[in-house]
Formats: C-alpha cells, structure tokens, sequence
C-alpha cells in the first residue's frame, strides 16, 4: 500500500511537471555521478561501522528541474545505482525517484551559488518487498563554468519509514535552458510586459488583482472588478459611464450628461433641467427659447419674437420698456401713462393727441392750456397769446379805426381806366393796410376784385381778378407774408350797386379788404 501511495503521488507530480515543463521558461538538467552509502535493510548499531566504511556503491542521477518562482525549483530526479545488503554482505541494483523543492540561495548569475533543498521520494531494489518511502533533503553547491553551463556537488541524506536511511554524494554538471522569466509566472521575459511582478499568460504576464481580465497596470479600478471597455472600472447602471465619473450610477445616461438621464436629449442632465420634456439650451437650464432673445419660451410673451426681460421678451424697437404690442408709438420712446408715447410738456397726453405739444394741458382740451385766459383754449385759440372773443376763434376785436382805414382802402384804391395798374394816390391808402396788417398778425387777408358791368363779362372777370393781384403783388412786396393774402376776381357778379348809374358804377369798381382769422 506504501508503494502504491508513493508512486501514485510521484507519478502524478512528474505528469504535472510534464504538462507544463516546455510551456514554461527555464527549465535544468542535471547529470551526477553518486557515492551511495545505502544499506538495505540498516544493519544493528554494532555492525554499523563496518557497513559504512566498507560501504563503496556507486550510481548515476538525471534531473529534470523548472522553475517555480526566482530561485526556487521543483526538481524531479531519477537515480540507479548500487546498496549494500549485510545480511548477505552482497550488492544489489536500487532506483530512486523523488520530487524535490529546490531553493538556490543566490541569483543563478553569482559566480558560486549554494542551495538546499527537501522533498519526497522512494527507494526500490526491484523487489516488491523491498520498496522504500523516503525524506531526502540536503545541501548543493553550483559554480557558474558559462552563462546557462554549472559544476554542480550535492550531498543528501535519506530519511526512510523502513529503517533504509542513506547518504547519496554527487558531482556533475547542471545545464539551463529556455527564456527567462524573472517572475516565475510561465511568461518569458521576452513576452512579459510586466517581467518583474508575476501575472497571468492571457495578460502577458501582468497580473490583474481584481480578475476583471484587465492588467493591473492598464486597470484605472484595479482593485474593483469593472469592464474592459472602461479602463476596468465598474458600470453599475451600464449606461457606459464608468461608476467613478457617473453622476448618477444608479440611473442610465449618456456620457454627455456625466452618466445622468436626459429625457429630451438636449444635452442637460434631468437633475439639472427646468425642462426635462423639452429641448432647450444648456444656457437656459435645458428650457428652449425660440426667438434666442435669453428668455426662455415659458417666461416669454412673444416666444417667437426676439425682445428685452424688460418686456417680458417681446419686441421694444424705441426702447421705452413698453413692448410693442402695447405700445401706440412704437417707434418713439415715450411713457407707459400715455401707453409709449412721447409726451414732450409732460401734461399727460401724448404728443400724437396733443394739439399743444409743447404747452402743459389737460386731456379735456386735447392737452391744451387757455394762455390767455380768454376761455378760449389754446387747441381752438388762433390767438393764444392776446385775450380774444370766440366768435373770432380767441383772436382780439379790429379796433374801429382800423376798421376804417380797410373802409377807406376799398373806396380810394383806384386803377387807371380799363388796367390793372395802381394809381399813386393808391399807395398811401395801401400802406395803410400794411400797418393793419402788422399790428394783427394772427388774422389774413381776403383781397375780392369787382367790376361794373361795362364790357363783355369774361373781360371783367379778367380784369378784376388782375387787379385785386396787383394789391397782393404790393402788399407782399411791403413785407406781409404771402401766406396771409389771397386774391381773387369775381368780376361783375356782385354788384353794389345800380350799374344803370354813373354812381352805381363807380361804387361797383372797387377791391375789397377784408381780415378774417383762418
């Protein structure tokens, strides 16, 4: 039964190294040449001595070793050679096979390189009965000859379960061979991207500490397991936001809101949007403005037309802080009492309903005040300076004198025979006028030319109206406005008198002079 357990045991680790031995780096052979001192079984205490030092068997030992981790090695060896047996003093053929840890204390590069080593093996002389379960460990000695190529000397004794202890004595050389793999982890240094910390074949030989399949050195969680894809982070949600920059690794979201949910996709994380329904703008906390005023469409009255806060987003084009909609002058800057419209002596009525703009009023009287305190105000009064009646619109009476001289110039304002020509004495009659004219500037002129009726009618016609032009021409030229003198001929249509007489006619030929206030 000891037999089986010990080969079973030894087979399976040499079919373990077997498995692995030329898919991993660094592998020895060793070749020794044995001094056995095996006495088999062990003699009494009394024959002890003679056994040794007669003791003379000799044997061969190959190794086939691989390396566990830096200098630490399983060595599997297989021995053959000669034992003693004192009950018949003959010698006999023995084998051994062991699987041994092997730890050599200094670098394989060190000029001398001394090692130890234990483990488990078995000694059988071909016999059934004769098979043997050791504890062989012991001391090495390695002296470099070239780069892979050693002397080797060994000394081990052999612990034995059937009273069969040994010493085996060897010497002889140990060869390397394979890449180098300075961490031991199966991957060559020529392959290994990390050669100096052990890792994994599928990770060229880096390890990867939280086992995501990610090298710890490309790894930005090396200690949480996460995915590939991230950098080895964790996805909770699996949005595709590593948890480590997700704002909300609970919720699903889009990269471009930090991992956060967006409902409308406008680029503004739910949490922060005041719209989350809607697209709008980052600027407007996910709200959208339609007429890109910077008032979003919820807050403002004309979404769709561009305006100022001021006025709730609607259009101002004066800007007088009254939205166009409600404002009556929108191109004017005016005020909100007088719904946007100027008004310039700040009465309360805007310029565009004030018939006196520039005089404070009331609304009443189209924002007129009475200036002269005629009662008589100033929208209706043609003479809002000088105190007048209403029956000439707020203008003051002609005085009775200068009623005269227009009497006067209407008798004394004299032609020559058939023309249009003034006669001398008419101008002095004429400057008379003027002076009226100048001392009541608020009131015009009405020039009317009359004939008799001696002659044919268009000619009349003509020549009245000729000569109430040429009282015009002087009038103007004597410097009454143009504006305030109008002329006209009515010929013989409105006599004065009987054109049957000398005096009726005299009296029908005349140019009449009347003021009147526009």
């Amino acid at each position: 039964m000891k037999k089986l357990l010990s080969i079973i045991c030894i087979s399976a680790a040499i079919m373990l190294v077997q498995s692995t031995a030329f898919a991993q780096p660094n592998h020895s052979l060793t070749f020794r040449s044995l001094w056995n001192n095996y006495t088999n079984p062990q003699p009494a205490w009394e024959d002890w001595e003679n056994v040794f030092h007669d003791a003379n068997d000799r044997g061969v030992e190959i190794a086939y070793g691989r390396r566990l981790h830096k200098g630490t090695w399983l060595m599997v060896p297989g021995k053959i050679g000669t034992a003693q047996y004192p009950r018949s003093l003959r010698k006999g053929m023995i084998a051994n096979l062991d699987l041994l840890l092997h730890q050599n204390l200094f670098s394989r590069e060190s000029l001398l390189n001394p090692s130890i080593h234990a483990g488990i093996g078995s000694t059988w002389d071909f016999r059934p009965e004769r098979f043997d379960f050791n504890i062989p460990f012991g001391a090495g000695l390695n002296i470099r000859l070239g780069k892979n190529f050693f002397l080797n000397a060994q000394t081990q004794f052999r612990a034995s379960l059937e009273n069969r202890p040994a010493w085996h004595h060897g010497i002889g050389m140990v060869v390397y061979f394979g890449e180098p793999d300075r961490d031991g982890d199966g991957v060559s240094d020529k392959e290994d991207r990390c050669p100096d910390v052990a890792g994994l074949k599928t990770l060229m030989g880096c390890p990867d500490r939280d086992s995501d399949g990610l090298a710890d050195d490309q790894d930005k969680c090396p200690d949480i397991a996460g995915l590939v894809n991230l950098m080895g982070c964790p996805d909770r949600d699996g949005d595709g936001v590593a948890d480590g920059d997700d704002k909300c690794p609970n919720l699903a979201g889009p990269a471009a809101t930090m991992g956060c949910p967006d409902r409308d996709s406008d680029g503004v994380m739910d949490v922060d949007d005041e719209c989350p329904d809607v697209a709008g703008l980052a600027s407007m906390k996910g709200c959208p403005d339609s007429d890109g005023d910077g008032i979003t469409d919820a807050s403002d009255k004309c979404p769709n037309l561009a305006g100022p806060a001021a006025t709730m987003g609607c259009p101002d084009r004066d800007g007088d802080g009254i939205m166009d909609t409600d404002d009556k002058c929108p191109a004017d800057k005016g005020l909100a009492s007088t719904f946007g419209c100027p008004d310039r002596d700040g009465d309360g009525v805007a310029d565009i309903d004030d018939a006196c703009p520039d005089k404070r009023g009331d609304a009443a009287h189209k924002g007129c005040p009475d200036t002269d305190g005629d009662g008589i105000f100033d929208d209706i009064d043609r003479c809002p300076e000088k105190r007048g009646v209403a029956s000439l619109r707020g203008c003051p009476e002609i005085k009775k004198e200068d009623k005269a001289k227009l009497e006067r110039a209407i008798k004394r304002v004299q032609f020559e025979t058939g023309k249009s020509i003034l006669l001398r004495n008419s101008f002095a009659v004429l400057d008379e006028v003027v002076n009226v004219m100048n001392t009541y500037p608020e009131y015009s002129l009405k020039l009317s030319g009359h004939t008799d009726n001696v002659g044919g009618t268009e000619m009349n016609h003509d020549l009245s109206h000729r000569r109430a032009k040429a009282c015009y021409d002087y009038l103007v030229n004597k410097g009454i406005a143009a504006n305030r003198v109008e002329s006209k001929g009515f010929g013989e249509t409105q006599p004065r008198a009987d054109n049957n007489t000398a005096a009726g006619r005299t009296l029908n030929r005349r140019v009449m002079f009347e003021l009147y206030v526009k």
